[in-house]
């Protein structure tokens, strides 16, 4: 993954890979024109870097047949924000979503599966050809290890995406190079996860430390991206011990020696200033591309869509608003304590004007999320395409691993005390970002109601979490692996309908337990590749 001066060549080298997996029709005798063999394209250093590159590649997609970003799953289907757009019929697939009304036909299942095995058979690819790979004098020894663990990184992150989402899927650790390959039994989500576990460990042990890459190379995987999403798995798996394990080697490794920090200014970690920083453990590269077009799939644009599809739909904006999708919802404006300048650096109002339009609020919230909206030193920063914006998503902060940390820490029983400090960590950065400057005297106080026992320690952790993180696609796979997303999200039981407009309350369902802690798996993928749905659908 490459920073913005050279980021995620286009892979051209990966057409000609793919043109090297098909067989020729055997009555020709001879290899069709201008196909390329593997053996022939794996010649030098530079060809090995380049599918590395591609391996990078899918973590970009939003768009195929539909937008599939992950906040649609991780932002929308939670307490933290509703579907948004013009109407109720705007992205039918995500106000299903939102309302656990999804079916074994939702395109951004569909494509966020299918985008997700993309890339996990470009590090099995990567994984097999650049294994092969005598070092020379275009590719080191160390280098070549060091692209072997962003591939067992980026392929283990790939299935963690899909696990949390889909339960268990197919594990595919080969090349699907012939049609006899194609049928694959899909595997129990604990299978899953010791594949994705074994993955991380091999990369941890062979990524670099983020000194280690040149400039034009941060952003790529780092033995902290390793440990930090080693630390999130093992909570996942209820795993406290591991959890605690590998958060604590993040933080002896990489938060307490310096390599990485809490930034000051909390909100440069969502501007194009601050991309790549002392926070960043792990951020999907975009670039400014203004010479896309309307009508791209999958692989044809460096830039996002996040910011056009969740900018708000304010007049005022002119060219420059956006699509108004993901809305943060009143339930999290309230989370947040009084004077945490986190919200209003999280959640932006529109003014008197702007609320006049009828297409500034879905159904009741006018809110819209600030930190995809490439907002810089408060303006609302012009697109070089009309569609595109060049802003990072942050994917792993230093502040979530504090936190994931804090979280094994209490729930494993190892230290307690050093759950308080990962805890207090984040909140003191929060504090500091609003303290008088006469009296450097915090704005607001430490976490209200909070004692010193496990189950007030606990809801400090997960409130943290939410505020800290909002938008940023956490909450709804938070409140799975908790297992309270009944208890928060049911219509009648859960807390959070009450607190929505009646217009937000009257889409709502049920949710079904056993049922919506999963999305179906696409019904188009069965057919290709037969196997048991999940429970329910």
């Amino acid at each position: 993954m490459l920073t913005k001066a050279s980021k995620y060549m286009m892979m051209a080298a990966m057409t000609a890979m793919t043109a090297g997996l098909s067989s020729c029709n055997s009555w020709l005798g001879e290899d069709s024109p201008g196909s390329t063999k593997l053996d022939d394209f794996f010649v030098n250093g530079t060809a090995c870097e380049q599918t590395i590159n591609g391996c990078y590649n899918p973590l970009m997609w939003e768009y195929n047949t539909t937008y599939y970003s992950e906040w649609f799953i991780g932002d929308v289907a939670s307490d933290d924000a509703l579907k948004g757009g013009q109407n109720l019929a705007d992205m039918a697939a995500a106000y299903d979503i939102e309302n656990f009304k999804t079916n074994a036909n939702n395109e951004i299942c569909l494509d966020y599966y299918r985008a997700k095995y993309q890339g996990i058979i470009r590090c099995n690819l990567a994984l097999r050809e650049v294994a092969k790979y005598e070092p020379d004098e275009t590719l080191s020894q160390e280098r070549k290890d060091c692209m072997l663990g962003e591939a067992y990184f980026l392929r283990g992150l790939y299935y963690f995406q899909l696990v949390r989402v889909f339960g268990g899927v197919p594990l595919v650790h080969d090349v699907l190079d012939s049609s006899e390959k194609w049928i694959q039994p899909r595997a129990t989500a604990e299978q899953v996860y010791e594949s994705i576990i074994s993955d991380l460990v091999k990369a941890e042990e062979m990524l670099f430390i983020r000194s280690q890459y040149a400039e034009e190379d941060l952003g790529r995987a780092t033995k902290a991206a390793a440990q930090a999403l080693l630390c999130k798995v093992y909570l996942y798996m209820h795993d406290y011990d591991n959890a605690y394990t590998w958060g604590k080697k993040f933080v002896d490794d990489q938060y307490r020696t310096g390599r990485y920090s809490l930034v000051s200014d909390y909100i440069s970690n969502f501007t194009t200033y601050g991309e790549n920083g002392p926070e960043s453990v792990f951020e999907i590269q975009y670039a400014a591309d203004p010479t896309s077009d309307y009508g791209e799939g999958n692989g044809f644009t460096r830039g996002t869509f996040s910011t056009i599809l969740t900018r708000p739909r304010l007049s005022s904006l002119g060219g420059n608003s956006g699509w108004g999708f993901n809305h943060p919802t009143r339930n999290l404006y309230n989370e947040f304590e009084t004077g945490d300048p986190r919200r209003d650096f999280t959640i932006g109002m529109p003014d008197e004007a702007d609320l006049q339009s009828i297409d500034v609020t879905y159904l009741g919230s006018p809110y819209y999320n600030k930190k995809t909206s490439y907002i810089e030193n408060g303006t609302f920063i012009a697109l070089d395409h009309a569609t595109r914006s060049p802003l990072n998503y942050r994917l792993i902060r230093v502040s979530d691993v504090l936190l994931l940390y804090a979280e094994a820490a209490l729930e494993s029983g190892k230290n307690p005390s050093d759950a308080k400090w990962a805890l207090e960590e984040v909140r003191k950065r929060a504090r500091a970002l609003t303290a008088d400057p006469a009296t450097m005297l915090p704005a607001f106080p430490n976490y209200r109601g909070y004692k010193d026992d496990t189950e007030s320690l606990r809801q400090a952790i997960r409130h943290e979490r939410r505020v800290e993180l909002a938008m940023e696609g956490h909450r709804w796979f938070d409140l799975v692996r908790w297992g309270i997303a009944y208890e928060v999200m049911d219509k009648d039981a859960g807390s959070y309908g009450s607190t929505e407009s009646d217009e937000a309350r009257a889409e709502m369902a049920n949710f079904i337990k056993g049922k919506h802690e999963l999305l179906p798996i696409p019904s188009e993928e069965r057919i290709l590749n037969p196997m048991e749905q999940n429970p329910g659908y």
